[in-house]
């Protein structure tokens, strides 16, 4: 990388690692010309265009012709707004979560899908980089206990390959596997300009961004899990998943992140057994290498499903408190607002002008909307992970139909029964109103129809109950309690295998 005033110019290397080959000029020119058409998706204020580099090697003069060597120039810019740097500073939020996966989903959804006929994204093209970083990994792991380790995630991983291969066919065929950016980390994302900008995407190898994409989503998520981020990444995760509307994706995300946590592992061990590098240096990169393979593990052994409802009136803090549950569980959240405008093919922010009970907001709408959340939380909950169906539920027949899916999925099943005063409901209701920017369209008149119509949580469903009180603001850590305790209930009531349900019993926040 050379620096020159307000630019950077980024030559290759003329080397072949097998997955890249950078050998010969005409390589590194195709090259450099796709590191600019690929990453001016994303950062196009960035990466400005190729120029060649002429003159002799003892006095290289760049844009002159003919070439002896190519170049990307770069934009420069400072350091200091890259997302990793960021977070080791205390400074990334849940708010670059959310404009992030806005910026990610939007960038997918423009992305052309791969052929049905091509091999992008075929169960042999998914598998055979998870092999390289087996085999490659094998000969720099030289004690038993590391081995051992090396064939359970190999063993984690080809079993979860057999039972997903039908599945990744089909998201082959759904037009999941696009050309992404296929390097997608904390390293590679910052803040130019007051602007999220995403650059440095893989150039040189087609299958490593031509993918699925949750592959994608996947390595930002285990990279902010492996920095202990959990909440962070879960933000991101709901909030492209609200976004593209890709819940199907969960059933191969766990998949993904292990693979993702594998090729970490792959890189810092071949930093660990580098000639020429430091006895320091190696033995930290063999200590990553290690935290990344038990990472790899704990992805595969990390299942804990559950079924977990929101009660309330409209204006209760269902959607706002739900945020800091989904990040201290680890879970998805689907919302009734956005999918019932999703089933009629609307944004999530549109104004339908719909009536009390009619149009979009009709009986049989509702029970449609139900019926989708039900299919859209029966695939994550099998995908492994708690989901939070956020709607009213102030219908028994509603409740009911979730308890009938956790019991039929055999997996613990929560209602948060969020409680406020009418007061405060309708001053939350009012405020939301004249903001108008929120999915729910609920006013006055329809919390005055659910105060009239709601069928109050009855003696026999008290036993899944977990009251909350939102009438108040809580502070962060008290949430971040407060969901702890329901994740013990859920670890306690999953023991139970005679009946998940059973040992929930009512609790109070």
């Amino acid at each position: 990388m050379l620096l020159v005033d307000e630019y950077a110019y980024k030559i290759k290397k003329p080397l072949d690692l097998g997955f890249l080959d950078f050998t010969t000029l005409d390589q590194r020119r195709f090259y450099c010309t796709e590191e600019v058409r690929l990453n001016r998706r994303l950062a196009p204020d960035i990466y400005l265009n190729v120029v060649p580099i002429g003159g002799s090697v003892a006095v290289p003069q760049l844009g002159m012709e003919p070439a002896i060597e190519y170049a990307v120039k770069m934009r420069r810019f400072g350091q200091e707004g890259l997302f990793d740097a960021m977070l080791a500073r205390g400074e990334l939020t849940s708010a670059h979560m959310d404009e992030l996966a806005l910026l990610i989903a939007d960038f997918h959804s423009r992305l052309p899908a791969a052929d049905q006929d091509s091999p992008y994204g075929s169960p042999e093209n998914i598998m055979a980089p998870a092999h390289q970083n087996f085999d490659q990994l094998r000969p720099l792991l030289r004690r038993p206990d590391q081995q051992a380790s090396l064939d359970a995630i190999q063993a984690a991983t080809e079993s979860a390959y057999a039972q997903l291969q039908q599945t990744f066919v089909e998201r082959q065929r759904s037009g999941w596997v696009r050309e992404c950016h296929g390097d997608l980390h904390l390293g590679n994302i910052a803040l130019v300009d007051d602007r999220i900008t995403v650059f440095d995407c893989i150039e040189f190898n087609p299958n490593l961004r031509w993918i699925d994409v949750m592959s994608e989503v996947a390595f930002l998520v285990m990279d902010l899990i492996v920095r202990n981020q959990k909440a962070l990444a879960y933000r991101f995760v709901n909030a492209y998943l609200v976004q593209s509307g890709d819940y199907a994706g969960m059933a191969v995300l766990r998949f993904y992140l292990a693979y993702r946590a594998m090729v970490r592992a792959k890189v810092h061990g071949l930093r660990a057994r580098q000639p020429g590098a430091g006895k320091a240096e190696k033995k930290r990169a063999l200590r990553d290498c290690l935290r990344y393979l038990k990472l790899a593990l704990t992805f595969f052994n990390s299942d804990r499903p559950a079924l977990i409802i929101n009660h309330g009136l409209s204006g209760s803090g269902k959607t706002v408190f739900s945020q800091s549950a989904l990040e201290t569980l680890g879970a998805v959240c689907v919302r009734s607002d956005v999918e019932r405008k999703r089933l009629h093919h609307l944004p999530a922010n549109a104004r339908t002008g719909s009536g009390v009970e009619s149009d979009l907001y009709s009986r049989a709408a509702t029970r449609a909307t139900y019926q989708h959340l039900v299919e859209l939380a029966r695939s994550i909950v099998t995908a492994g992970f708690p989901v939070i169906v956020d709607a009213t539920f102030i219908a028994r027949w509603q409740r009911d139909q979730f308890h009938a899916l956790a019991r039929t999925l055999c997996v613990p099943f929560v209602i948060v029964d969020y409680r406020a005063s009418i007061s405060t409901l309708r001053l939350r209701v009012q405020m939301r109103e004249r903001l108008g920017t929120d999915a729910s369209e609920a006013g006055l008149a329809v919390l005055e129809k659910q105060l009239e119509t709601e069928q109050r949580l009855s003696a026999d469903e008290r036993s899944w109950v977990m009251r909350f009180n939102s009438e108040r603001a809580l502070d962060p850590r008290r949430l971040h309690r407060t969901w702890q305790r329901l994740a013990h209930k859920i670890v306690k009531m999953a023991a139970h295998k005679g009946d998940p349900q059973a040992e929930c019993n009512a609790d109070r926040c």
